[in-house]
């Protein structure tokens, strides 16, 4: 998008640590103001005064919002908002917008390698090679997993879920799903439950956002469910997954290996998952990628261009799209 034609500069409040190059278009458009973090103690006068719009990773809060009363827009860097307070925000006629499809590509693709990684250990076998165990001790062992004959089930069947089922068909498995609600004309099979589903498949991969609803949804169960030749992998967000029950149920058997992007309070990784031989652990990779990250944060900035510009959101979050400009 080209620069919008402003009466007068519009200040957008960043929090410091900011993806840069949206940072560099938010200096070319707006006047960018900085703050150490998302905190309204740190909110000051002029703040309140001024700012009207917020680009962020996340973590906007009711507190915040209502701290600054001429906020308009809440631009989210990334898809998944469930640390911004949509409700609040939509109540308080804020428009929040996120950054869908741009990425949806590089995260099916992370998944499908996470799966891979995890079921064939290529890390392991990597390190056998390059720590001289080749050469000294002789070939790699057979991984006991294969993808070959397993039925896969994705819990979210969203935009990056139906890319992660078109890789998984090329690959000959079947796949059948778990939403809220069914996905009108998907020919995958559908499961009113989480459990139902975890019990009809031995690969489960999630892709559900976070928010009170999933909270632990993951849980003891459904990982007994899944059973002993079972594996889980996790592209969504931590907290969908009651982490000690998975450590749990990797240490026992009851499945037989996970492979995680996403934990519940990034960076810090359970203790017991690390130590756990039969995971793959990835730093929430998914999407990041220069390619798509320059993609999303472009998207972040022309939310916001557009509704200064064009008084219209690009990719509303679906609490807010009633919410209309002010005048």
């Amino acid at each position: 998008m080209t620069k919008p034609e402003l009466r007068e500069p519009v200040a957008i409040l960043v929090p410091d640590h900011f993806n840069e190059h949206a940072s560099c278009r938010i200096d070319q458009i707006f006047q960018r103001v900085t703050i150490e973090q998302a905190d309204p103690a740190l909110v000051t006068e002029e703040m309140r005064r001024t700012v009207r719009g917020i680009a962020s990773f996340g973590g906007i809060n009711a507190a915040l919002m209502n701290a600054l009363p001429n906020l308009e827009i809440i631009a989210n860097f990334g898809v998944g908002y469930d640390s911004v307070d949509a409700s609040h925000a939509a109540q308080s006629g804020i428009m929040v917008t996120n950054t869908p499809d741009v990425l949806t590509e590089e995260v099916a693709d992370t998944a499908i390698g996470l799966l891979i990684n995890t079921v064939r250990e290529m890390y392991a076998a990597e390190k056998w090679l390059r720590d001289g165990s080749w050469v000294k001790s002789g070939a790699y062992r057979l991984s006991r997993l294969t993808l070959r004959g397993r039925s896969v089930g994705i819990f979210g069947m969203g935009r990056i879920g139906l890319a992660i089922a078109r890789r998984l068909e090329a690959f000959g498995l079947p796949v059948a799903y778990h939403n809220r609600r069914q996905v009108e004309g998907l020919a995958y099979q559908y499961h009113p439950t989480l459990k139902g589903l975890a019990e009809a498949v031995d690969t489960l991969i999630s892709v559900a956002p976070g928010g009170a609803s999933t909270e632990k949804a993951v849980n003891a169960e459904v990982l007994s469910a899944l059973g002993a030749n079972g594996i889980f992998v996790n592209i969504g967000r931590g907290s969908t997954v009651d982490e000690a029950a998975l450590a749990a149920a990797l240490a026992s058997g009851t499945i037989a290996a996970a492979g995680l992007d996403v934990f519940a309070d990034e960076p810090n990784v359970p203790q017991a998952l690390l130590a756990a031989p039969n995971t793959s652990l990835l730093p929430h990779v998914g999407s990041a990628s220069e390619h798509t990250r320059r993609a999303m944060a472009d998207l972040c900035v022309d939310n916001l261009v557009s509704w200064f510009a064009e008084r219209r959101p690009l990719t509303p979050v679906p609490e807010t799209v009633q919410v209309r400009p002010r005048s």
